[in-house]
């Protein structure tokens, strides 16, 4: 089992799992041609993918997933509160509609989906697993939960929004009502929140801890890591980071 990044933060994100011969892609919130640029970095074609799935209509996250399933044919799985803001984009194609609270298999990957805390109309992280091993993604939420926190728990490695520092973004230059959206409860998650959260898991079995979605203008990776990393008592070049431009490079879960 394997994962990489097309790419994190606010002008786009995408992320591959590939277990045996299956490839599933997390949102696409980048162009057709951008995200084409972007997977042969990983030394994959878009024919080479099994399907996409989306976690919430945000442009970030679902504005090329439409268009890049439709000219490659590719099956889109979405909760009905995501669909129901593209309804004419999704019409033609193959959508399949999930409970966040129920688990599903797109080939050889199982995916546990779970609700989440942010102001979209019903957004969903995932967790992706092969029957032994376990990748957890959470992003774009304003808070933790007691059920986020239980799915999360034990798994061998996971991609973890650090959206902000809240020092830098209320000293920042944004207006006070988007600060407000930011750091709110349905917002997303501060360094410092993610790190109590990350707290909260048994970290015992991970192999990879990625910080992702951090803002170009109130975070820096330096931060991000080093609230991370003082969780997990490691040096902080440990903890990856999702990078805008680049994402990250292929990473084994063994």
């Amino acid at each position: 089992m394997r994962f990489a990044s097309l790419g994190s933060g606010s002008q786009g994100n995408a992320l591959v799992v590939e277990v045996k011969r299956t490839r599933v892609m997390l949102d696409c919130g980048f162009g057709v041609n951008e995200t084409i640029v972007r997977l042969s970095r990983l030394g994959l074609a878009p024919e080479q993918l099994d399907g996409i799935v989306v976690t919430h209509e945000h442009a970030d996250h679902c504005g090329g997933v439409a268009k890049f399933a439709r000219k490659f044919n590719l099956p889109v799985w979405l909760t009905f509160g995501t669909a129901s803001e593209f309804q004419s984009e999704f019409a033609a194609l193959e959508a399949n509609y999930i409970d966040s609270h129920q688990f599903f298999s797109i080939g050889d990957v199982t995916l546990q989906p779970y609700p989440v805390p942010h102001d979209a109309r019903e957004p969903a992280q995932f967790v992706f697993g092969d029957g032994a091993r376990r990748l957890g993604v959470l992003t774009d939420s304003g808070s933790s939960t007691p059920h986020i926190e239980a799915v999360l728990s034990g798994c061998d490695a996971l991609v973890l929004e650090c959206n902000h520092d809240l020092e830098m973004l209320m000293n920042g230059s944004y207006p006070p009502p988007l600060k407000q959206r930011i750091a709110g409860r349905f917002g997303h998650l501060s360094n410092d929140a993610s790190a109590r959260l990350l707290a909260s898991l048994d970290g015992s079995r991970l192999q990879h801890l990625i910080a992702a979605h951090l803002s170009r203008n109130n975070n820096t990776p330096e931060l991000a890591r080093a609230a991370l990393s003082g969780v997990m008592n490691c040096k902080p070049d440990w903890i990856g980071v999702a990078d805008q431009q680049e994402g990250f490079a292929w990473r084994e879960i063994v």
